[in-house]
């Protein structure tokens, strides 16, 4: 920084000049990193250097306007500084205000946190600018409660514009908070009812913390909206925004050394005043202490430790089982019942068939008599147990039962859920590994006993070769693969078909192309863990097929939840059916699919939608090469 002597006046246009165009060609860092910490100090105390750096910065051309002044709020150690190098330049320069109050709020989400606060602090420091602070907070808002940009925008962005909503909040004055307290309720109203909505755990999280700090703002007295999600770093960061963190300044004290010797003198002082001030407790006469006695005290309590709570017996038949959860009115009875419904379907598995579709739907429809630990985990794992133990019936009812009326979102994704652990565990063999140990039991011949040789004549043998072998590494004992049929397989597409045939008939109480788009990605993500599991099955190209025209008519749906399903899918597809049946009966849908994925990884706003999509792509150029390898 030059300095003019003899108090000439000067113009620093040129240097604004040169500052832009250094900035906008690449050299922000190298420059900004030297000039800012140098003004920083210079416009601490002295006002003339203050207005020096104004001129600066106001008298940079518009055109490389931006590059400045991101440079300067991204390197600014603080609000205060921050509002000392730029001034008012936001209320003078209409480029500056479009890129502090719209550009790096709106359009761009890479900013840190530390940039945001600088930002909307500086808006905030000056009651000329407060009125941007307003402005900007009211334009966050209206994005927040966007249903569109709620389902087309990516997590990290509505994260980037609750953090900005939430600083904004944290500067309101109680005045202005009054001013726009109806625009604020509004606000709140629409911008959670958006989020709640969402598929995404993450955006659902956001919503309730944003509302929570919205309500909390404009009713200090009354009651405040309270939401029940996991407190995890991320939310209790997001909450720490809403409390102002002043600047960190020393206070003046007293010396260590006085301190502590004006402690030291004090503590004598203060036991004995403590002695004066708690004086012993005066003792009660005896008639008032033996008139305050309870008669209950002098009888001596029995010895319980001994004593075991009584249990109630289960049943043991299925049959049982079925009075009891229908009509029984004991309840220690029927959580009995309910706890040992799934051993007793697995023991019982012939008595099981005989009733199977009647207790599936007494089990789907089973409502929680007493606080039960566990109770959706064990009713989901009896009719994980109904469903194994005779597959096709039940599967027929369950399937049938997703797409009728008068059931709730919730057991229709318990159906979904029950499905796909029942093919897992059909899928999988029951049979367990077991370890082949080098002392196993094998036929041999026996010697007459008493004699030296009366050792197994095959251990001789075997040690003789063990001392004459030279063994550079001993290898694990081998372990045998499970083994057994797949059962999945005769039953795979009465698990499937039935799920992926009306899912574009809207019902009273259900439509999945509608607003039930959160089952409807419930079902996506089934249909593409069916298709996995369906592996060397008979039906799986034919499968293959349908799942992927079910694909191609949900492609451009909008929720992000419901793509990630249907890329999935493809996955699945890709994995699943052999590479020469998706080359003979499906390749026109094959080359659809690759089309829309190439879509998909450049245009997609979700990260794991595009993810997904270039994974999908690589499974296919794979499969081409492997087809090219194999000789014709």
């Amino acid at each position: 920084v030059c300095f003019i002597p003899g108090g000439l006046d000067c113009s620093i246009s040129f240097i604004s000049h040169v500052l832009g165009k250094v900035c906008v060609h690449g050299r922000q860092k190298e420059i900004l990193s030297v000039l800012v910490p140098r003004l920083t100090d210079l416009t601490k105390s002295d006002c003339i250097w203050q207005r020096i750096c104004w001129r600066l910065v106001e008298c940079v051309p518009d055109r490389w306007m931006e590059a400045v002044v991101l440079g300067f709020v991204q390197r600014a150690p603080g609000a205060d500084v921050l509002s000392r190098l730029l001034g008012n330049l936001v209320v003078k320069n209409k480029k500056a205000q479009f890129v502090v109050t719209q550009k790096m709020l709106l359009l761009q989400y890479g900013h840190t946190t530390a940039v945001l606060q600088n930002l909307l602090g500086y808006l905030a420091l000056d009651s000329l600018r407060r009125a941007l602070l307003i402005k900007v907070l009211k334009e966050l808002l209206e994005t927040w409660g966007s249903s569109s940009a709620v389902k087309h925008s990516p997590p990290e962005q509505q994260q980037y514009i609750s953090k900005a909503i939430l600083i904004c909040l944290s500067h309101l004055k109680e005045p202005e908070i009054e001013s726009c307290r109806q625009e604020l309720l509004t606000s709140m109203m629409e911008g959670v009812k958006c989020h709640l909505d969402s598929n995404l755990p993450q955006i659902r999280r956001l919503g309730m913390i944003v509302a929570e700090s919205i309500s909390s703002k404009i009713n200090t007295d009354g009651p405040v909206l309270k939401f029940q999600y996991e407190e995890d770093d991320e939310a209790r960061e997001l909450k720490s925004l809403l409390v102002q963190t002043p600047p960190f300044c020393v206070v003046p004290g007293p010396p260590d050394d006085d301190r502590n010797d004006k402690t030291d003198a004090a503590l004598p002082g203060e036991l004995e005043s403590n002695k004066k001030s708690h004086p012993a407790a005066p003792v009660k006469p005896e008639e008032e202490s033996d008139a305050e006695l309870d008669s209950d005290d002098d009888l001596i309590p029995y010895d319980m430790s001994e004593d075991k709570e009584l249990k109630t017996k289960a049943p043991v038949y299925i049959r049982d089982c079925i009075e009891v959860l229908t009509g029984s009115e004991d309840v220690d009875k029927w959580e009995a019942t309910v706890k040992a419904l799934e051993s007793l379907v697995r023991k019982n598995p012939a008595a099981t068939r005989e009733v199977s579709v009647e207790l599936a739907k007494i089990v789907l429809h089973l409502e929680e008599k007493t606080c039960i630990e566990g109770f959706v985990e064990l009713r989901q794992r009896a009719q994980v147990a109904i469903l194994t133990t005779d597959p096709i019936p039940v599967a027929k009812y369950l399937t049938s039962q997703f797409y009728s009326l008068n059931y709730s979102l919730r057991q229709r994704v318990d159906i979904l859920d029950v499905l796909v652990l029942a093919a897992q565990e059909l899928s999988y063999p029951k049979s367990h590994g077991k370890t082949k140990h080098s002392d196993a039991q094998k036929p041999c011949i026996q010697l007459l006993p008493g004699s030296d040789s009366s050792k197994d004549w095959r251990t001789i043998v075997d040690e003789r070769i063990k001392n004459k072998t030279r063994r550079f590494a001993t290898g694990q004992s081998q372990v045998e693969r499970a083994s057994g049929p797949n059962e999945f397989n005769s039953v795979a597409g009465h698990f499937f078909f039935p799920l992926i045939q009306h899912f574009d008939r809207p019902l009273t109480t259900f439509d999945l192309l509608g607003e039930d788009h959160f089952v409807l990605g419930r079902l996506v993500h089934a249909l593409a863990i069916l298709m996995y599991l369906a592996v060397n099955t008979v039906a799986v190209t034919a499968m293959g097929k349908a799942l992927l025209e079910f694909v191609w008519a949900l492609r451009f749906h909008t929720d992000s939840y419901v793509r990630q399903g249907l890329l999935s899918c493809i996955s699945s597809v890709l994995l699943s059916v052999p590479a020469e049946r998706l080359l003979e009966d499906v390749t026109e849908e094959l080359l659809e699919a690759q089309s829309w994925l190439g879509d998909v990884v450049e245009k997609d706003p979700d990260g794991d939608c595009r993810r997904l999509a270039l994974q999908n792509l690589l499974l296919m150029e794979n499969l081409k090469k492997k087809l090219q390898t194999v000789p014709s």
